[in-house]
């Protein structure tokens, strides 16, 4: 098995503070080359934190459409090649034919052949209805959600330079909290380590970080929820895309003030509808 790289790490540094100069040390995370393969064939490189991989091949293989459910991955081998990590996913044989029959489909002459009608209609593929359910949050519990993600980043804390994502349930608490130099990536983790560990998506809420850009929103509602809360402020697209899912969509929350932008009939709170006992 290959050892885990270490998600943060001790570097040298100058430390300028009122006109003086010291030497000091800060822990940073560390970003490294992720290959996620399928059936021995490199399917997508991207720059991450060397950290809960295996959650993030679920989740990464889940909210790019790849399976439908975590039990169509045979199997996860993460190997550490130096200059980057190879995630090797083995998919059941029927998955496997059908992301082959895809890459085929995308490998025509599309203009540039990384653009083209096909990547473009990906990046705003509809996404999943989030209607279902019956999950309502008070304003308290918007602010609460947000504040435990924060209290919850152990990177975070000691590097003050990775995104975090989590879930919270109604009663539960913050169950599963992610983290990676990439927002994206924080929540694909999250959506593995949410799957993996047998929660339904609609039953609790998502909260990140980050900004809302539409990926976010793509992705949160791969997951089912039909929350999705930040810290930072939304895209247009986000808003549309969020709207058209039924999902709400709260950003720009710092403490208990925060901005609802879709779907604002699930936040109960005395200034907009009735709160309960």
């Amino acid at each position: 098995m290959t050892p885990a790289r270490l998600a943060a790490k001790p570097v040298p540094e100058l430390v300028l503070r009122a006109g003086a100069v010291r030497s000091g040390e800060r822990m940073v995370p560390d970003e490294v080359p992720i290959a996620f393969s399928y059936g021995g064939t490199t399917h997508a490189v991207m720059m991450a934190t060397p950290a809960d991989l295996e959650d993030f091949a679920v989740g990464f293989s889940l909210t790019e459409g790849i399976i439908a459910d975590p039990a169509e991955i045979v199997g996860i081998e993460v190997v550490d090649e130096g200059r980057g990590i190879d995630v090797q996913v083995t998919l059941a044989d029927p998955v496997a034919d059908a992301l082959r029959a895809r890459r085929r489909h995308m490998a025509g002459p599309v203009g540039c052949g990384l653009c083209g009608i096909e990547s473009i209609d990906q990046a705003l593929r509809p996404v999943r209805s989030v209607r279902g359910g019956g999950l309502r949050l008070r304003s308290r519990e918007v602010a609460e959600a947000v504040r435990a993600l924060g209290d919850a980043q152990s990177i975070n804390r000691v590097t003050h330079a990775v995104h975090g994502a989590g879930f919270c349930v109604p009663g539960k608490g913050l169950v599963a909290i992610r983290e990676d130099v990439g927002r994206h990536n924080a929540l694909d983790k999250l959506c593995g380590a949410v799957v993996k560990a047998g929660y339904r998506g609609e039953d609790g809420v998502v909260a990140v970080t980050s900004r809302l850009s539409v990926e976010m929103v793509q992705k949160a509602a791969s997951l089912g929820s039909s929350f999705l809360l930040a810290v930072s402020a939304p895209t247009l697209l986000a808003i549309e895309t969020a709207e058209k899912a039924g999902m709400t969509l709260v950003a720009v929350v710092r403490g208990e003030d925060f901005e609802i932008f879709t779907h604002a009939d699930r936040i109960l709170s005395p200034g907009a509808v009735a709160d309960v006992a």
